[in-house]
């Protein structure tokens, strides 16, 4: 845990004055040194040569680049709610959240989907991975469409609930922004948005596809209402007790859910680069934790706060990557155009908050 991301708000800020950019990123590049490490022991004890060993150094490489610039706007979600949490959940969330996102997305998450798509016990998934990396990879992408569906329903969600808001007072594209959060009012407007476009892709796609895509954007639909719910279920019952304050169990929920979905296309995504599942935990990996380091120097440094546009393009980004996924279902998008999108949509809102 690096210093002062579980100081108080106000504590935390003064303390981050004085530190360098740099230093916020210092366990990103301790893990970046030891995955480079790992990956070029796996490099060698799987191919043999210098050649193979530089090629796998080189794509763990690129899908730290690709997870980073996929996940920025994941970092400035997490700020935007963190900052609302009690320092103990902020400090629970950049420690075991964390953990969670590298092994259970990026390693468990993977073998999961072979595990109910080919019907094999866990162990078998791992042999699997091992062994026959093709056929593994071909589960994979067999399995991208109900994911694709999922995760950009809860996606749009994310992205929708912002906008929706009737208390908030700050637009950045006034004239929609403006019009959105006078509907904000009409009881389950962004859930009808949800649906209409679901929808709408699913009619591009034929056959048994069709009831596959629409049910997984149910499911998204629902698993971002049931985490709301339960949420704030978890949250008001807590206060009632006295063990903790708005923003602490629920928003930790709410996180881990968020943080899922987002790596959802960066690890099918992933496969295109390498078959390998423990070369993709390694790219994957190093990327979260810049990830994480982004995260807690935008909550310490208050930047949400001193770039007031910064998180409307976020959640512009995060819609973007929701109707990508959708399209992703009829067709292939390459991840580099995902993630070059979404970093137009924060520069811009950046450079916009600047003026």
């Amino acid at each position: 845990m690096e210093q002062g991301s579980h100081l108080p708000a106000e504590a935390g800020r003064d303390a981050a004055s004085g530190r360098s950019m740099l230093s916020y990123f210092k366990w990103a590049f301790l893990v970046t040194a030891l995955g480079i490490l790992l990956g070029a022991w796996l490099g060698w004890i799987t191919t043999g040569t210098a050649a193979g060993t530089l090629g796998i150094v080189f794509i763990c490489s690129v899908l730290a680049v690709l997870e980073i610039s996929l996940s920025f706007d994941n970092a400035i979600v997490n700020a935007n709610k963190l900052k609302h949490m009690r320092p103990e959940w902020q400090h629970r969330f950049l420690t075991w959240g964390i953990l969670i996102a590298v092994f259970g997305m990026r390693i468990v998450f993977p073998l999961l989907i072979v595990v109910i798509a080919a019907n094999i016990g866990p162990w078998q998934a791992v042999v699997l991975a091992a062994a026959q990396p093709e056929a593994y990879a071909r589960i994979m992408h067999d399995a991208h469409l109900p994911i694709a569906a999922f995760g950009g329903a809860f996606l749009m969600m994310v992205g929708l609930s912002f906008f929706f808001d009737r208390e908030k007072d700050v637009h950045w594209v006034r004239w929609l922004e403006q019009r959105m959060a006078k509907y904000a009012t009409i009881r389950g407007v962004e859930v009808a948005v949800v649906l209409l476009v679901a929808m709408g892709f699913s009619r591009l796609l034929e056959g048994p596809e069709v009831q596959v895509f629409f049910s997984a954007a149910i499911w998204g639909l629902l698993t971002f209402l049931l985490v709301e719910v339960v949420g704030g279920l978890l949250d008001s019952s807590q206060q009632s007790l006295g063990t903790a304050a708005k923003g602490g169990v629920g928003a930790f929920l709410y996180l881990e859910v968020l943080d899922a979905s987002f790596s959802f296309d960066g690890v099918i995504g992933a496969f295109a680069l390498s078959q390998n599942l423990f070369v993709i935990a390694i790219g994957l990996g190093i990327g979260a934790m810049y990830v994480r380091s982004m995260t807690i120097m935008l909550v310490e440094k208050g930047t949400l706060a001193e770039y007031r546009y910064l998180e409307h393009g976020a959640f512009y980004a995060i819609i973007a990557l929701s109707v990508v996924m959708f399209a992703q279902s009829v067709v292939h998008i390459p991840e580099v155009i995902t993630g070059l999108g979404g970093a137009a949509l924060i520069g811009l809102s950046f450079w916009s908050s600047l003026r």
